[in-house]
């Protein structure tokens, strides 16, 4: 029978688990906020395609050089190797994943950053009903804590759809605008589906770093065979970029703060489960629409109507941020987690004590953390690719404060060491 004591304990590792869930989703709003700002190039005429795959690139880069850097690549291969099923299932998220981006490009382009990112941002209503048919999330919850999360969820779809609308004064309409705001519904499907994978590759045990790992080189591999198939073969303008170093550096750092937000994403889905986590991320909205109206412009010349829709969609998503981030999972519904993760044991032949350690943060140290010559030599390489691109990089060809750029930037950096603390105090990036 289960003491007293060891009920207690139990409880404050819940709500541990929970505070660090909610402190990894909302640091991934903030980076998935900024990451988009680097594809406004597609405005100064470079094709969606070569913008998408040029990021995917630093995407790339990003990805590899992380999990080498925060655990080594002998304990990734190894992770990689005990849960070989789980390596289909990576790759076709980073599948998913670059389709969507493509699409958000396109839709960047065709209604801009600050309308484009409300319609995307529905895929935590589609990761919510996926979340709840595939692996039974909020089964066992209380009436209280199924109101918020799907209500937050809602409200912050909602909240992020006011907006967008807050930037719609005349520049976006037309046979253009519907066909953006089809990529960035079609972005939208996408991106909901892929926390599928996420998921899976979590009641398995499996760490998001090496996940990662394998989901980049779908990813990668994937939006080059779009734009070599659908812009152009080996004339399309994502190679003409390869020889523009100045601009290039832009779309790298996209991808760069892309990974940074995606990884905090990755361990909120881990820890939240899909219906929580990815709402929490898609704050993302406020910052996205800070980076289009503070940096860019977006709203200048915006009447009172649609200030007013700017105050009221933020405060709508603050609150719905707040709702989901007080649902608290209930023992009954960690009951039904696990029991998930039985089944995911039983069918993979997966040992489940060691599962189960995983899920909670306290992974099995039998693993290899060492640090191999080849691991330091990624890490430089991936660090001397980004210093040579910005070494020769040169301003955009776009109206921005820099002002604001220094504001934001700033945040990023609090924001980062936040949630990075708070990872490796907790879990040590498990």
């Amino acid at each position: 029978m289960t003491s007293d004591t060891e009920l207690v304990e139990m409880e404050k590792s819940r709500l541990s688990l929970h505070g660090l869930g909610v402190i990894c989703g909302l640091t991934a709003g903030v980076w998935l906020g900024a990451a988009e700002a680097p594809t406004k190039l597609v405005n100064a005429g470079f094709s969606p395609f070569a913008i998408s795959l040029c990021m995917v690139a630093g995407v790339f880069t990003a990805r590899w050089t992380f999990p080498t850097l925060l655990k080594g690549t002998s304990y990734v291969f190894v992770d990689l190797a005990e849960k070989k099923h789980l390596i289909v299932w990576a790759l076709l998220a980073g599948a998913l994943w670059a389709v969507a981006n493509t699409l958000t490009v396109f839709a960047i382009r065709d209604v801009g950053l600050a309308v484009a990112f409300p319609m995307w941002n529905a895929n935590s209503l589609i990761g919510l009903l996926w979340g709840r048919v595939l692996f039974r999330e909020l089964e066992g919850a209380s009436g209280r804590n199924v109101s918020k999360v799907v209500l937050g969820g809602i409200s912050i779809v909602i909240a992020a759809v006011m907006l967008g609308f807050s930037t719609l004064h005349g520049g976006a309409t037309g046979a253009h605008a519907v066909r953006g705001i089809v990529a960035a519904l079609g972005a939208s499907l996408m991106w909901g589906t892929m926390y599928v994978p996420y998921r899976k590759a979590y009641l398995s045990g499996m760490n998001p770093l090496s996940f990662v790992t394998a989901f980049t080189v779908g990813e990668l591999g994937t939006v080059l065979a779009l734009t070599l198939m659908l812009d152009g073969g080996i004339h399309s303008s994502a190679f003409q970029l390869l020889h523009m170093p100045g601009v290039l550096f832009w779309l790298f750092l996209g991808g760069f703060v892309w990974v940074i937000g995606d990884l905090f994403q990755q361990f909120a889905a881990k820890y939240l489960g899909i219906g929580r986590g990815i709402p929490l991320s898609n704050t993302n909205q406020l910052w996205g629409l800070a980076w289009g109206a503070l940096v860019f412009g977006e709203l200048a010349g915006a009447d009172h109507q649609h200030l007013l829709l700017v105050i009221g969609g933020s405060a709508m998503m603050i609150l719905g941020a707040l709702a989901i981030s007080t649902a608290v999972a209930s023992a009954k519904e960690h009951t039904s987690t696990n029991e998930a993760v039985l089944r995911e044991c039983h069918r993979y032949g997966l040992d489940y004590n060691k599962t189960m350690m995983a899920q909670a943060g306290d992974e099995f140290g039998g693993k290899e953390e060492r640090r191999r010559w080849w691991d330091y030599l990624i890490v430089l390489t991936a660090t001397a690719v980004f210093v040579t691109l910005g070494v020769r990089a040169v301003v955009p060809p776009l109206a921005m404060n820099l002002r604001w750029v220094a504001v934001l930037g700033l945040l990023l950096f609090v924001s980062l060491v936040a949630g990075g603390w708070s990872l490796w105090r907790r879990t040590r990036f498990c």
